[in-house]
């Protein structure tokens, strides 16, 4: 064997063996996805009973930053306003919006200046006034000089009374009973100290006074490749994940935190795209290092809708902006990654995160390009490229497949026949292009976070139509 069969052979031998692992490991957290999911049946009966508030809900505050956000934040905070929990307290934080978005809510909500105490655990930016609603006692906002969303969160977190907060974005749409599923785990476990509900995309959905009022599918198909995304993500990603306290992220869509844990850990970092999971990463590495009994929990109850970008600038720069957050959140916390006391976030998820996540883009574009070039100049044998297929699009279009079906055993959320068909159809059609062309835009935010300096959110184009009065 001369060295370029032995190059070719090997290389064939890595990308056949990575894809394996890859898809393998995906299939194992489907398999604890699925464990869970059946212990939570026995659950989900009791939900079907009338509602009643306890009294032992810890109380909420509910944390909303805001950047130029006057067309939409009106009908946002009315929808919170509505939300079915015994009590809640909501604050806007305005990030130094150049556009009416303070001048809105002092008129919709009938603000006044209120001189409390505002006592700083976290460094932000100058805050110039809080205001209070003379309508609605529980909702306040926050006039700050612009700093992000993780300078606004933690804003936020200094003015909140509460020991529990969640971190909404205010272009979401929460169901009324969102915070009572999401608060669960911290009721039934006092070492509990953050919960993420799943997410799902609001497109094709009708909204009305702020509230999902029927499910839909889009007519986008950027967007529907997102809703089986969203599936696969949430259902037995981040489910698999938390079953064995290993779950690295959580929304910054809709994330529950114990504000004890989040101050002593220095709240968010400003300086970051991914703050949600930079957080959440940096509470594992702390707590594990001082051995402190703790959970992460995912709640699979579908609480939380979003909407999807539809067009593709706007998808690219999300993947990019997701991608750079990744690399961000495990660069700052390598401390975690197989420490002595790392258990399974810091000798499972890290390592997992960082082979198939953060290196994975350049492995399978690199894998793909390999494998056609060697195939189409005969350096494979057709049976050795049949075998690539079947790990690379095979085992991919199953993990898709597995996600739907999770969904329709466990949620039900599209009834409809012809839903399940569209989706059905997506399953295959992804793995025929959108996840290639995923990778290349995980390769370039990649690229861009090892080339370029820090980096803002951006702007993403919406349409929120669930944000009209009615």
């Amino acid at each position: 064997m001369n060295l370029h069969q032995a190059i070719v052979e090997f290389t064939t031998w890595f990308i056949l063996g990575y894809f394996i692992l890859l898809n393998g490991g995906y299939l194992l957290l489907n398999l604890l996805s699925i464990a869970s999911l059946r212990r939570r049946e026995q659950e989900r009966i009791l939900d079907d009973l009338p509602q009643a508030y306890s009294g032992l809900e810890p109380p909420i505050s509910l944390l909303v930053p805001a950047y130029n956000e006057e067309a939409t934040i009106a009908a946002s905070v009315r929808s919170m306003l509505q939300l079915a929990y015994s009590e809640l307290e909501i604050i806007v934080i305005n990030d130094g919006s150049k556009d009416s978005t303070l001048q809105v809510l002092q008129e919709e909500f009938d603000l006044q200046p209120f001189p409390e105490a505002y006592r700083i655990q976290l460094e932000t930016k100058p805050v110039n006034g809080i205001y209070r609603s003379t309508r609605y006692p529980n909702l306040r906002v926050i006039d700050k000089v612009n700093g992000g969303k993780a300078d606004s969160l933690n804003a936020g977190i200094n003015a909140s009374r509460y020991p529990l907060f969640c971190g909404v974005d205010a272009d979401s749409i929460l169901q009324r009973d969102s915070l009572q599923r999401v608060v669960k785990p911290f009721l039934n476990d006092a070492t509990v100290v953050a919960t993420g509900g799943t997410v799902r995309v609001a497109n094709g959905c009708e909204v009305s006074g702020g509230f999902l009022t029927r499910v839909g599918l889009p007519n986008n198909i950027w967007a529907l490749f997102q809703v089986v995304e969203y599936l696969r993500a949430f259902l037995f990603g981040r489910l698999g994940w938390s079953t064995v306290n290993g779950m690295l992220i959580i929304s910054g869509a809709f994330g529950l935190f114990r504000k004890e844990v989040v101050i002593e850990a220095g709240g968010y970092r400003p300086k970051t795209i991914g703050e949600d999971m930079e957080l959440v990463v940096r509470m594992h590495r702390l707590l594990r290092a001082r051995r402190q009994p703790y959970r992460i929990e995912f709640v699979p109850d579908p609480v939380c809708w979003t909407e999807a970008p539809e067009d593709v600038a706007t998808l690219r720069n999300q993947r990019i902006r997701w991608q750079r957050g990744l690399s961000e959140s495990l660069s700052a916390n390598w401390g975690l990654m197989f420490s002595r006391n790392g258990g399974a976030p810091g000798w499972a998820a890290f390592p997992f995160m960082l082979l198939f996540e953060w290196m994975g883009p350049m492995v399978e574009l690199g894998g793909y390009i390999f494998m056609v070039v060697a195939f189409a100049f005969g350096w494979i044998s057709w049976q050795a490229f049949a075998v690539f297929l079947f790990v690379a699009i095979g085992l991919g279009i199953l993990l898709s497949a597995s996600g739907l079906l999770l969904e329709e055993m466990s949620f039900h959320i599209y009834p409809e026949p012809r839903h399940l068909g569209m989706l059905a159809l997506i399953v295959l059609l992804e793995n025929f292009g959108y996840r290639q062309i995923n990778s290349w835009w995980r390769l370039v935010g990649l690229y861009r976070w090892a080339t370029e300096g820090e980096a803002s959110w951006g702007a993403m184009t919406r349409k929120g139509n669930w944000q009209r009065k009615v």
